[in-house]
């Protein structure tokens, strides 16, 4: 519809997620977590032709290199739900390989940081 200016008012583009994910299933979230780091495989050099618009711009997303799932879903636009299950379709295809997020580090001992300290002192001033 035109309105009085000659503008057309812009209609969003709105595909259901449903349709975007084929009616499949979230994984579990031990398997894709937010922070689970996520990249194309190095043994798929070809890429497929039947995957959907969505699942190839996942795969040209994570060819650059390790993205978090989180990351993923931000710079897509689409719904976190929606990347995990598209994540996990091309994960089960052997597209992508996943890698779990770096551990936290464990926390120093104070005693150490204490005479760490105390070194520097003596030595230094």
């Amino acid at each position: 519809m035109t309105g009085r200016d000659g503008w057309e008012a812009e209609t969003p583009e709105l595909v259901r997620p449903y349709v975007i994910t084929k009616g499949r299933g979230l994984p579990d979230e031990d398997h894709l977590s937010l922070i689970t780091l996520v990249t194309a495989s190095a043994e798929d050099t070809r890429r497929p032709l039947r995957l959907s618009p969505e699942e190839q711009s996942l795969l040209d997303l994570c060819s650059a290199g390790y993205l978090s799932v989180a990351e993923i879903a931000g710079h897509t636009h689409l719904p976190l739900g929606v990347v995990r299950i598209l994540l996990a379709s091309l994960m089960e295809g052997g597209h992508l390989m996943t890698r779990p997020p770096v551990a936290r580090a464990r926390l120093a001992d104070k005693e150490i940081l204490e005479e760490v300290l105390n070194g520097l002192r003596a030595k230094f001033g």
